[in-house]
């Protein structure tokens, strides 16, 4: 299974966001209608089936950190809603599905994860500080900048994702590193690595946005033999190296 999930992998187009080009309903609609024919397959085929879903599931968490068991703080009219809710009905799906049909499933809550190979435009935190520093623009941090997000280095993420297709626990489990930084925190070590010159600029905030989320991964640990290994300062170098290639900026000196 590690064989096959890993061989051939090419880079995946960018999802829908709804906060980043305001698709909103094609958000909703791929996470609903492409769940479903997904699920669809798999019954067809007798094929077990993964769904990366969230920690978005969780909405902006009055529980901290966030365990399986809790069933989150959404507003399902929000501006995030359609990509929040769309994921947990995906999750109602799969469940419905296996419970009706038999079907293998596996769920993941994935959060915040980064590395090489990200589109460097895609408005998230990490890509957009790394990239706005190489090009020497400030980095733009969104109010109050004491939000917390926990930041997963992508090849721990896909051993977390492998250890979960070939296990036998269904989920959902969380995978994420629990290690918890500010967007503030997260700004100034991406100017330590890059360039301690460049600015911080501070931006009107998203409607809805999380104040905080740090995953806890006790099943993770203890279902699946699974934690991350590499640490925010071990990882950021790595991205750097590869927006530096794609960019066309050259090393420090």
């Amino acid at each position: 299974m590690a064989k096959e999930l890993s061989n051939g992998v090419s880079k995946p187009p960018p999802m829908p966001s709804p906060l980043r080009n305001s698709k909103f309903f094609q958000t909703i609609k791929t996470n609903v209608i492409g769940t479903l024919n997904m699920l669809g397959l798999a019954k067809r085929v007798g094929a077990r089936i993964l769904l990366t879903s969230t920690s978005e599931v969780y909405g902006d968490p009055l529980e901290h950190p966030q365990k399986e068991e809790y069933w989150g703080n959404v507003n399902p009219i929000g501006v995030r809603s359609c990509y929040d809710e769309g994921k947990r009905v995906a999750e109602t799906l799969m469940f419905d599905y296996h419970r009706q049909h038999g079907i293998e499933i596996r769920i993941a809550r994935i959060f915040n994860t980064y590395g090489p190979r990200m589109n460097i435009d895609d408005g998230r935190v990490v890509s957009n500080f790394i990239a706005q520093a190489l090009r020497g623009e400030p980095l733009t941090v969104q109010a109050p900048g004491t939000q917390t997000r926990s930041f997963c280095y992508v090849s721990d993420m896909v051993d977390g994702l492998i250890r979960l297709m070939e296990g036998d626990n269904t989920g959902p489990i969380n995978l994420g590193n629990p290690g918890e930084f500010t967007m503030m925190e997260l700004a100034e070590n991406v100017k330590e690595l890059i360039d301690p010159n460049v600015p911080v600029k501070i931006v009107e905030n998203t409607p809805d946005d999380p104040r905080q989320r740090k995953p806890d991964i006790t099943k993770a640990k203890e279902l699946l033999g699974w934690e991350p290994k590499i640490t925010l300062r071990q990882g950021l170098p790595l991205m750097e190296v590869d927006f530096r290639q794609r960019l066309g900026v050259p090393n420090k000196a």
